[in-house]
């Protein structure tokens, strides 16, 4: 699942000139070099493995995930190692977004890896649009085989062959179903977690009795996704139908989670789309009626991937690592003794307990590295709450908590009720995430009426364009010639800000989100 958009137009994009105006807001102007304190070059030197993000946003990205050690770069051409502090964080998704389909009625499956060509073939528009991406198995052993096998690119083909083999009535529906897996897809330009050959998601597959519930159904997951992203991942987002051109191929619409990342480049995070009867009537998904007729379910499909551990990296990380948003972070906490005192183990030991009997994620750093190689190695890892406790600081009844978010440290007497002061610095912590992500992506959203307009942001500052459009698709590849902005959703229940298209000027009929994506 996702929008299957043109891949030879993405792959010139990528290629092409707009690579570098994609990634960078601007570089760093040349002053005369100031000389700095020796806390200053101690701190330049803890971070010098990660280059500042004003002066280049994809190296920036790049460091923030070998320094946190997120992935790393295989000989496996496109695909890439998911390290634990990655995988930690995709089990954390998982887990969370997991809960929230059972609540909903939806159950999980496992589907063969392999598809064998007749069944990609059955739905034209699905094996046209992943064409330039599908890998094709063609021996087995040392036997060439009979028909050649895809590696799933999407299961959609999967799902409806089983579905038809075991739909008989009415009563059996609804059947909601989703599936975590990998998935493999021939992409020619790639990039950790956004843009990989081979990568880890979650795609729901569910068929109805009704044109009705099937809808509902598409809205539904649509919303849950946009909850789990405000809520979990402190990322606002907007959501609105695809265009017929950016739609996922073989599906009715394609309605789309989409956020902006801290350079103003959006990215596609998550879709559900509505197929309507298309893939039933290609695979003979039919079922006996309430009239005792036969009639074809009504299906639909959504998913969301890895890629959103990019988003996370993108919309809130520093120069100084990794900033993970505490409902999403595997470790919320970590206490770091320092000394050998007693008094500092019992402290930390006390404080551990306290936070873990409280159901907050807590680990003690007492590794045998100085205090400050493991404050960095905290920062850098995003952990959203640092304790400090240590044997000066104690003869004053004093510890000292440090948040992630603001690199702010909070002065407490000893004696603190840890369980309670972290809840508290916790939820404050996601709080200010999103909204320093939602005040940043305000500021980089904009209402115009002029290709002129656009072409100035998009080529100074970034960011989401309001703008009126006809509907016609020649109008947006008008627009896509502005450094390949592209049309990120139809927002439906929004007030108009003009009555003409940007491009054309004749009558608009949408109101659309445009920008330059990832």
């Amino acid at each position: 699942m996702g929008t299957v958009p043109n891949r030879k137009q993405d792959r010139e994009e990528l290629r092409g000139k707009n690579k570098n105006n994609l990634d960078r807001l601007g570089t760093v102007p040349n002053r005369k070099p100031i000389r700095k304190t020796k806390k200053e070059r101690k701190q330049k030197m803890k971070n010098k493995a990660i280059t500042p993000r004003n002066e280049d946003f994809a190296k920036w990205y790049t460091d923030v995930v070998k320094a946190a050690r997120l992935a790393a770069y295989s000989n496996v051409k496109g695909c890439v190692v998911i390290e634990p502090n990655g995988y930690a964080i995709w089990e954390k998704m998982q887990s969370t977004l997991d809960k929230m389909f059972k609540e909903t009625g939806h159950q999980n499956v496992c589907m063969p890896m392999l598809i064998p060509e007749n069944l990609m073939k059955k739905e034209g528009e699905l094996i046209n649009g992943f064409a330039p991406e599908v890998a094709w198995v063609t021996q087995g052993g040392e036997k060439e085989l009979d028909e050649r096998m895809c590696i799933r690119p999407t299961s959609e083909t999967l799902f409806s062959d089983y579905y038809a083999g075991i739909v008989k009535s009415y009563r059996d529906l609804p059947i909601k179903y989703n599936q975590w897996c990998n998935v493999l897809r021939w992409e020619k330009e790639t990039r950790p977690f956004l843009r990989s050959r081979e990568f880890l998601w979650q795609e729901g597959h569910t068929i109805h009795e009704t044109a009705k519930e099937a809808e509902d159904e598409t809205k539904q997951m649509l919303q849950i996704y946009e909850k789990f992203f405000k809520e979990y991942l402190a990322i606002p987002v907007i959501t609105g139908r695809k265009t017929e051109k950016e739609k996922f191929a073989g599906a009715e619409y394609t309605l789309t989670v989409e956020a902006l990342m801290y350079n103003g480049v959006s990215l596609q995070s998550g879709t559900s789309h509505y197929f309507g009867q298309k893939f039933s009537k290609a695979y003979d998904i039919s079922f006996s009626n309430r009239e005792n007729e036969q009639e074809y379910v009504y299906q639909t499909s959504w998913g969301v991937t890895t890629r959103m551990i990019g988003a996370l990296i993108m919309v809130h990380s520093d120069e100084a690592g990794l900033v993970l948003p505490p409902k999403i972070a595997p470790r919320q906490v970590v206490i770091v003794p320092i000394g050998e005192a007693e008094e500092v183990k019992n402290l930390s030991q006390k404080a551990y307990n306290e936070l873990k009997n409280a159901g907050i994620s807590v680990y003690i750093d007492d590794s045998e590295k100085s205090p400050g190689f493991r404050f960095a190695q905290s920062e850098v890892n995003g952990i959203p709450v640092r304790i400090e406790i240590g044997e000066r600081d104690l003869k004053e009844n004093k510890i000292t908590f440090a948040r992630r978010d603001t690199r702010e440290k909070l002065v407490q007497t000893a004696d603190v009720d840890f369980a309670k002061y972290v809840e508290k610095l916790l939820e404050e912590i996601q709080n200010n995430l999103y909204n320093r992500a939602l005040e940043r992506r305000n500021g980089l959203t904009y209402e115009c009426t002029k290709l002129e307009e656009v072409e100035k942001i998009m080529n100074e500052k970034p960011g989401f364009v309001k703008a009126m459009w006809c509907g016609s698709e020649e109008c947006e590849l008008k627009m896509k010639e502005i450094k390949g902005t592209k049309s990120r959703c139809i927002l439906e229940n929004e007030k108009h800000i003009h009555d003409k298209c940007i491009v054309c000027g004749k009558e608009a009929k949408h109101l659309v989100v445009w920008g330059i994506q990832y």
